[in-house]
């Protein structure tokens, strides 16, 4: 991508398809497989709002769950990510790579329920270790286990039976001191084992949101209690899914076979599945178009020509739960930092060309004339694939004054900065060099340039995802902008926690008043109408201040390409993959 073209598109100029080749779409699988993409990358994963594309001769490719054929066992998945795991423990810390593993070999309570041809957003919870969790009044949930549901046959586990014991464990791991997800469980939630199959948890009000907390693969992956000191858990992963780890060749491959005594009953249909760690988007492409990958999520300007080289491809769509944004280092960090001023923080967002970012990795024109169904829609602080129970349209009437700060507008960034003053000193402006793809970069480097349009003086600090990135940046330690993306929530009432909460990991330690009463009554808000005018509000106040700055990124409808032989595709939300869809793929071959 050259320096002309940012510059063209910094300046909010249209500039020919032909010049985005390489930059134009959403690239790299950011995460432990492809089908992950966006729990965490910079890419988005697939959802089921179609399964249908316009083919090369402008019929319709193949119906990826189509077959006449009973699903047929054997063979190895090939799939992708572009970076080796930060640890191997699901309670390690905050990164996509952790829960995205821990999805192949731990398992939940319960899970959601992906269905062929099922939006995402729409697929309903179903038990995964837990076989019912019943409430009389919201508050008190008794969660009967699966009996006869194993650990794996590993030493020193040996496949004995899963008992509330090891529920507990893990419950005392997710809310131990310094645990990544503990801000993220109901708050005051208590557990208790009523005998080896019967668990109790407790909240002092009843909540909407308890078999969200049950099936969020962000928090409780159930551990044997033997990880706690007769093996090490880093060496030999030992949990209940799908999948069990069989060989890690860092920065090659990890492999994994189907789980014998798998305790859901029939699947996996696969003998096994290779994460093969591919860091480039060329090398990946070429590997999928080899026949060596099942699935690709290609860049947008490249989704035509697979379409014409690649007979019966198959096409799923997706609109991403992740978000692209701008946030600030917090007051604890710089306290006289001239964005502690609102201002500033509006000026950011009016120096933002949000049309062209969309354009740039969506191809929205170009993909519909095709035949592509595309959503035009934007993100706001809350991602657009949550849908209007919680997403505001930042370009709809609803959204009331601030919807004027989404808009491009140089020259009002410009008069803001100016009453501000104190704002041409250069600044860090941090993003993550590897792990999230070629698009979230194009993102980050363009929204470098409109800053610098407008008279800031950024100053680009590429970092390495795992040493500081996810472990200082995305918590709040450092000092000045970064351009980052949130986790795909499956609750979005957990995005408003992370970002407004008192969690750790509040990227700007935002502290609004307003703010935090919504999302204390959203917690315990039973009425799902008056919950969303909640996360309505809570968007338009923190979209006044721009204490976050949105942009368009993952927010678009994304396509990603599967091999012809692969079959059983669906699509989930977070971080599931490996248990809610690859476990039900098979290879018709």
């Amino acid at each position: 991508m050259t320096d002309s073209y940012w510059a063209g598109v910094a300046r909010g100029r249209r500039v020919s398809r032909r010049a985005v080749i390489r930059g134009g779409g959403v690239a790299g699988a950011g995460l432990l497989g492809a089908a992950l993409i966006g729990c965490g990358s910079g890419d988005d994963e697939p959802a089921a709002t179609s399964t249908t594309a316009p083919s090369a001769s402008g019929t319709t490719a193949a119906q990826p769950t189509a077959s006449a054929n009973e699903p047929k066992r054997g063979g190895t998945f090939q799939t992708y990510t572009t970076v080796d795991p930060t640890s191997l423990d699901p309670y390690a810390n905050l990164s996509f790579t952790v829960k995205g593993f821990a999805s192949y070999v731990y398992s939940r309570l319960f899970r959601i329920d992906a269905q062929p041809g099922l939006d995402r957003a729409e697929a309903p919870i179903t038990p995964d270790l837990a076989e019912s969790a019943e409430s009389a009044d919201g508050m008190d949930w008794t969660v009967k286990l699966k009996p006869g549901a194993k650990f794996h046959n590993i030493a020193p586990v040996n496949g004995r039976e899963i008992t509330t014991a090891d529920v507990v464990y893990s419950f005392e791991r997710l809310m131990a001191d310094g645990s990544p997800g503990k801000n993220l469980v109901p708050k005051a939630m208590t557990i208790e084992a009523i005998d080896d199959l019967t668990v109790k948890f407790r909240v002092p009000q009843p909540s909407p949101t308890m078999m969200d907390f049950f099936s969020d693969a962000n928090l409780l992956w159930v551990l044997p209690t033997e990880s706690e000191s007769d093996y090490d858990l880093i060496q030999t992963p030992i949990g209940s899914g799908p999948w069990m780890m069989d060989q890690y060749d860092a920065a090659a491959k990890i492999a994994f076979k189907a789980n014998p005594e798998y305790f859901v009953e029939g699947v996996p249909y696969l003998d096994g599945i290779d994460l093969n760690i591919i860091p480039e988007y060329a090398n990946y492409r070429a590997q999928f178009e080899a026949g060596n990958l099942h699935v690709f999520v290609p860049q947008s300007s490249d989704i035509l020509s697979l379409n014409k080289g690649i007979e019966k491809i198959q096409w799923e769509p997706t609109i991403n739960h992740g978000l692209q944004f701008v946030f600030f280092s917090g007051a604890d960090q710089d306290p006289n930092a001239p964005w502690r001023d609102e201002r500033f923080r509006q000026a950011v967002s009016y120096a933002i060309d949000r049309e062209a970012l969309f354009d740039l990795q969506y191809n929205l024109k170009e993909l519909t004339d095709a035949g592509f169904a595309m959503s035009p829609d934007w993100n706001n602080i809350i991602a657009r694939a949550y849908g209007p129970k919680a997403w505001l349209d930042p370009k709809s009437a609803a959204q009331g004054p601030s919807a004027k700060f989404f808009e491009y507008n140089p020259e009002e960034a410009k008069k803001l900065l100016a009453a501000v003053g104190n704002t041409d000193e250069p600044f860090a402006y941090q993003y993550v060099a590897n792990a999230y793809g070629t698009t979230f970069l194009t993102y980050a480097e363009a929204t470098f340039n409109w800053l610098s349009e407008v008279g800031l003086k950024p100053v680009t600090d590429a970092q390495d995802y795992s040493s500081k990135y996810i472990t200082n940046t995305f918590v709040g330690n450092f000092h000045g902008l970064a351009y980052g993306l949130q986790t795909p929530f499956p609750e979005p009432g957990s995005w408003v926690n992370r970002m407004f909460g008192d969690d750790p990991a509040n990227n700007s330690r935002v502290n609004d008043p307003a703010i935090n009463e919504l999302n204390e009554k959203s917690k315990v808000e039973l009425d799902p109408a008056a919950r969303t005018e909640m996360f309505y509000e809570i968007q338009r106040i923190s979209d006044s201040a721009m204490y976050y700055v949105p942009t368009p990124g993952n927010g678009g409808s994304t396509w990603t390409a599967y091999q012809p032989q692969v079959r059983g595709i669906r699509s989930t939300r977070g971080y599931g993959v490996p248990t809610e869809q690859f476990m039900y793929y098979w290879l018709d071959q």
